[in-house]
């Protein structure tokens, strides 16, 4: 049961922002549209803050993180197919932090509603005002599956914005109507041959009022949107001149690393850096309060010198071990619940009436670590009064005000420029890398100041996927189940983050603990999902998919007992389950059978397990298959459909879906942060492993346009992939996974 005045996730601050906002400020301030950032240089034009124009030709601002998804060369599409430039002839740039370029559908995407069923006016109503908010708390962020969606109406706009000003700027100069212009690939022509370039006009194009609702063209007129379209960041990616954080350099460089309590949130008591200040080329040791940050002439030796200090840590503020923190996650059953975000029909009755029918099973989750292939680093340039920072983040604004924050400067003060990042996955969304290279600048002001993590920091300082734990039952029909009934418990993401970020914790009702198992679209009779809070210590973050990475599994492992207790086919039995309730979804389950070409059956040696996740917007469904060998179980094949609305650029899409499958597989298979003495066991790749070249599936994936609302495809492919591991474990052994990761139960190959 929906319930509209609940707020929760990213969409507390947002929602109480706004009534206060709308109390304080107006309505109209909440719809005043933030100044445009771009300061144009000699040379340039800017029409918007998205478009830039100089003498080479335009540059587009694509102001979400590029990290290896592509969006950046579909937000370019967008703009460059309304402002009609030829594929290829225009530059793209990231842009600086900045309120203009907010994500205005992120918070509401955090909303307690089943996406899938139609919105109440009310609804609406939610939405349409938390998406001005996020431009008065400046939230440009790149996460929760939204670039697309944030960017679909607004940069087409702003091409066709730019547009009619170069037209209606032409149409001054040669003294025609506008109306008999036309424009080709960057070029305005008349009727009697006159042509003019975006370059010559801009210029020109000071006085002219941009139309704030331009025209934007059908989908049929699209040259680019809806096609597979060459990557832009491609050719610089395959020649290795592509630019991450890590590869900056500066004149006079120095090279830093930090070293923080592997007891997280521990106090450091002492330290002795004798030995690590005698070795030639350490500049500094700089005390950090809760570790030591080490500046020397290369990024080696300040490794080496950070390795060499010696430190008294004080304990941890969580249990020591894991089975300790576990416990700790396990109490929070016994309290009360934090939500309860589906409720429907009466299951406590149908569980009552029948006692010796109710099916029960426990799972459990493990923490999760990002490791991104680029490691945690930032350069920064403390000069006087002012700080550049290069830093590869998802939250532009945030990282710049924390960075400012930590050096004593006002925000204005600092320039923060953010290249491609390595991988991101929600690890860089947080502001840490950023302040402490902020600290490194500040202890050698007037040197810039390269602070890189090794590994072992990295992984160990993470802002982990929560572990959580669930207990589900339920009675089941003739042909599914009747009731059901899923309780789930976790630390908090929403509360930890929001506290970290925004200086605060949201109370209320939780979406992102129960996500992934209380929006899926079953029709089930008697459906309860209840989410309990568990109060850790232990810094945890958004990991790709959040909440549906551990409730995609909880649930739909526990769908394919169902199935199996019963005796049913765990595609019907799904289908059943979703017929008229939302079409969309059972046609992506239909699609994906198709593809495997499902028959309920295998053969020897040889299993296979479906799982579906409605999650970010995305109903996406997948068949893993895998196969018994000499050397351990081999995961051969995954097939996946899922349904974006409008597929901006298959191709990609594509690709998304193929990496979000490696990333649950990854996890489903080894992933796995553990705790002794209250620091993190794992360390580097060899002990937090993902799957390789050489024992990763093929790869099949269907895209699909059945849905009315666009979504983005960043997350959703990654949650299913792992209960369908699992569930196709159970088709192949008879042995039946409820505890991740699948290799402490599993040989694999």
């Amino acid at each position: 049961m929906g319930r509209a005045g609940t707020i929760a996730r990213r969409s507390f601050m947002i929602g109480s922002a706004a009534i206060l906002g709308g109390i304080a400020f107006g309505a109209y301030k909440l719809r005043q549209e933030p100044p445009n950032p771009l300061v144009p240089g000699k040379g340039q034009e800017t029409l918007n803050p998205y478009i830039l124009i100089d003498g080479d030709g335009v540059t587009i601002i694509t102001p979400r993180a590029e990290m290896g998804q592509g969006n950046q060369t579909t937000l370019a599409a967008m703009v460059a197919e309304e402002l009609d430039l030829a594929w290829g002839s225009f530059r793209i740039m990231h842009g600086p932090p900045a309120a203009a370029y907010a994500n205005r559908v992120l918070l509401g995407a955090g909303l307690p509603f089943k996406d899938y069923e139609e919105r109440s006016s009310i609804q609406q109503m939610f939405e349409r005002v938390l998406e001005d908010v996020p431009k008065l708390l400046a939230l440009q962020v790149t996460g929760g599956s939204t670039a697309m969606r944030d960017g679909f109406v607004k940069m087409r706009v702003a091409g066709a914005s730019a547009r009619a000003v170069l037209m209606e700027t032409a149409a001054r100069k040669w003294g025609v109507e506008a109306t008999s212009l036309r424009t080709r690939d960057g070029v305005v022509l008349a009727p009697d041959g006159k042509r003019a370039t975006y370059s010559e006009l801009a210029p020109l194009a000071i006085d002219i009022v941009p139309p704030q609702n331009p025209p934007l063209k059908p989908a049929s007129q699209w040259r680019y949107l809806g096609k597979s379209m060459p990557r832009l960041d491609q050719r610089a990616k395959v020649t290795g001149t592509a630019a991450y954080a890590i590869d900056t350099r500066l004149d006079g460089m120095l090279f830093a690393t930090i070293r923080i309590s592997p007891r997280l949130g521990g106090e450091m008591r002492k330290f002795d850096a004798e030995t690590a200040r005698r070795m030639p080329g350490v500049k500094k040791i700089v005390d950090l309060g809760n570790g030591v940050g080490v500046i020397a002439t290369n990024t080696w030796l300040a490794f080496k010198a950070a390795e060499a200090i010696d430190i008294d840590w004080g304990p941890a503020p969580y249990p020591a071990d894991t089975d300790g923190i576990f416990a700790r996650i396990e109490q929070a059953f016994s309290q009360p619940q934090n939500a309860t975000l589906r409720d429907d029909g009466d299951p406590d009755r149908i569980f009552a009436a029948n006692p010796d029918q109710v099916v029960t099973a426990q799972y459990r989750a493990p923490f999760l670590a990002h490791t991104t292939m680029e490691p945690m680093n930032a350069t920064a340039f403390l000069d006087g009064n002012r700080l550049k920072i290069w830093a590869g983040n998802q939250s532009p604004v945030i990282n710049r005000n924390k960075a400012a924050e930590a050096v004593g400067l006002p925000p204005e003060a600092v320039e923060l420029t953010t290249p491609f990042l390595g991988g991101g996955f929600g690890r860089r969304s947080e502001f840490d890398f950023s302040r402490y290279a902020a600290l490194m600048a500040k202890a050698m002001p007037g040197t810039p100041v390269k602070t890189t993590w090794r590994r072992e920091e990295d992984i160990t300082h993470d802002f982990y996927r929560p572990g959580a734990l669930a207990r589900f039952r339920a009675v089941m029909g003739k042909d599914g189940p009747v009731a059901l009934e899923g309780r789930i418990a976790a630390p908090s993401v929403t509360r930890q983050s929001s506290a970290r970020l925004a200086g605060f914790a949201p109370p209320g009702p939780d979406r992102g603990l129960v996500e992934g198992a209380f929006d899926q679209p079953y029709g089930i009779p008697n459906y309860r999902i209840i989410g309990h809070i568990a109060d850790l210590d232990i810094p945890v973050g958004y990991w790709r998919s959040v909440g549906n990475s551990y409730n995609g599994f909880f649930h739909e492992c526990f769908l394919d007992e169902l199935a199996a207790a019963r005796g049913l086919d765990p595609v019907e039995m799904r289908l059943r389950l979703m017929k008229d309730v939302h079409e969309p979804s059972l046609k992506v389950v239909e699609k994906v059978a198709e593809m495997a070409r499902w028959e309920g059956s295998t053969a020897s040696g040889v299993g296979r397990g479906i799982a579906f996740t409605y999650s970010f917007g995305a109903p996406t469904a997948e068949i893993v298959e895998v196969r018994d060998s000499p050397e351990g179980i081999r995961i051969t094949n995954v097939w996946a459909a899922t349904d974006v609305g409008v597929a901006l650029d298959p191709r990609n899409i594509r690709g998304q879906i193929m990496s979000g499958v490696i990333y649950g597989l990854s996890a489903a298979v080894m992933g796995e942060i553990t705790f002794a003495d209250g620091m993190v066991e794992q360390q580097n790749f060899p002990d937090y492993d993902a799957l390789r070249m050489n024992n990763a599936p093929a790869i099949a994936v269907e895209v699909l346009e059945n849905k009315k609302r666009l979504c983005g495809i960043g997350e959703p492919g990654t949650p299913p992939a792992m209960p369908a591991l699992a569930n196709a474990l159970f088709d192949l052994t008879g042995k039946r996974a409820r505890e991740l990761p699948l290799s402490r139960m599993f040989d694999f190959a």
